[in-house]
């Protein structure tokens, strides 16, 4: 009855209804970005956007930037270049084009993006981004080479649209954000501000809709994450712990996870919510960045490697099955070859399940990129090969002792072979094993067969 009572719409009708706007977004870096460029997604959808992977198909483009690794912005530059290609082909075609530069990089830089890349109609930092609708309709209205990089005082997350329909059964929900820590070596305080906490009553309303939407493992995010301090339902300061407390007592949220944490917040109540908290999944990710106390005083961390292995020892008492990851950075300026070996003895007595290491690249501003005693490029190519080898030794070596184990897995998606699905162990491992597509979103015990470098092979029990 409906199909024969419904308007019908003619040829011409249809052919006049504007075909959908299109963006493309490119996201470098964190976890955060990903997170960020889902939001400006979600916003942008909101004013009939929807999404392309094809740049040449997209009437707006936005690159979120990251500038916490070496040549950050020359890349973005380089991606710049391309996209003033398509600009130009689109408009021989009489198709408008908008390019956006977000994130940190455009914090960071700021005007010298437009005076570098005329190109670009819209530098946008990473507290800004609620406010991409209104600033595309000044465009739109004749305004050029706008810039947005002030610190706005309203609070960005209240301005955004409720979350859309997650892409995976895992999503990231930022609930922390800026750094007061001051490390010499990064951008983090000056691209994202100082600490900013989100109210607990937010955050559990938008886990619960991201759970309503099939979601079952969120992880927190923060640039300093164990800093969080967001208002509690009692008006009080709540902590990390408080919080997930309360997230974990949501319906059908089954897994949690945070990152990434500094050693200065590890409180107590953290601490013994990995040895409570049975949603809290047993894996932290926690940065010492240098073995030496004298780097690290340079660095400005405020704690010592001592303080720092007492610290990883006071978590496995109270979980004894946690895995440990970490960030280390080789070649700080003043890094001699005995820093660099108390580096190394520090990873291999801490034994941790995996490590990320990077060399030390100067970011203009920081007080470390004008430091006496720049490490030459060679010598930290060769600690970061020499310190890349024990990571993954120790890599290795962990994922080797749960072959024979079974472990629940998350599975997350459709893996590459045919018939085969992916997903995570509570230690952040990827597991592969042959699985019924139906089993997405489902945690399933797998017996581990193998392991390789990156994974786990497993099959399912029963």
């Amino acid at each position: 009855m409906l199909a024969d009572t419904a308007p019908q719409v003619g040829p011409a009708e249809r052919d006049s209804v504007p075909a959908p706007k299109r963006v493309f977004i490119k996201t470098f870096g964190c976890q955060m970005n990903v997170y960020d460029s889902e939001r400006m997604s979600e916003a942008l959808a909101a004013e009939g956007y929807v999404e392309t992977s094809e740049p040449a198909e997209a009437d707006l483009a936005i690159l979120n930037t990251c500038h916490i690794r070496e040549k950050a912005a020359e890349k973005v530059y380089s991606d710049l270049g391309r996209l003033r290609d398509v600009k130009r082909e689109r408009a021989e075609s009489g198709k408008e084009t908008l390019i956006t530069v977000a994130g940190c990089v455009a914090q960071a830089e700021g005007e010298e993006i437009v005076r570098r890349a005329p190109v670009v109609d819209l530098v946008l930092g990473p507290q800004s981004y609620h406010r991409l609708p209104e600033l595309l309709a000044r465009l739109r209205g004749g305004e050029t080479a706008l810039v947005e990089t002030v610190f706005p005082d309203e609070d960005k997350f209240q301005a955004l649209p409720a979350r859309r329909a997650p892409k995976a059964v895992s999503a990231f929900l930022t609930v922390q954000e800026g750094c007061d820590k001051f490390c010499t070596f990064c951008v983090v305080p000056y691209t994202r501000g100082m600490e900013y906490s989100r109210p607990v009553a937010a955050l559990v309303a938008e886990a619960r809709r991201l759970v309503d939407r099939g979601v079952a493992e969120i992880t927190l995010l923060g640039q300093n994450v164990n800093g969080y301090h967001g208002e509690g339902p009692d008006g009080e300061a709540t902590t990390l712990a408080g919080l997930i407390h309360h997230l974990a007592a949501i319906d059908g949220l089954q897994r949690i996870r945070y990152t990434t944490s500094h050693p200065r917040d590890m409180s107590d109540d953290l601490i013994q919510a990995h040895a409570q908290e049975e949603k809290l999944m047993p894996y932290l990710h926690l940065p010492f960045q240098a073995g030496a106390d004298r780097v690290l005083a340079a660095m400005n961390r405020k704690h010592t490697a001592a303080e720092y292995l007492d610290l990883i020892g006071r978590i496995r008492a109270a979980r004894p099955d946690i895995a440990l990851s970490t960030d280390i950075i080789v070649g700080f300026p003043g890094e001699t070859e005995a820093d660099f070996e108390a580096t190394v003895a520090l990873v291999q007595e801490a034994n941790f399940a995996h490590a990320f290491s990077f060399k030390y690249s100067a970011r203009p501003g920081t007080p470390a990129s004008t430091m006496d005693g720049q490490v030459p490029e060679p010598v930290k190519r060769a600690r970061l090969a020499r310190l890349q080898a024990v990571i993954d030794a120790g890599y290795q070596r962990f994922n080797g002792t749960f072959v024979g184990r079974t472990l629940p897995v998350l599975f997350e998606k459709a893996g590459r072979h045919e018939g085969q699905l992916v997903g995570r162990s509570p230690y952040l491992q990827l597991v592969h094993a042959e699985a019924d597509p139906a089993l997405v979103g489902e945690i399933v015990d797998v017996e581990i067969r193998s392991a390789g470098a990156n994974s786990l092979s497993g099959v399912i029990c029963g």
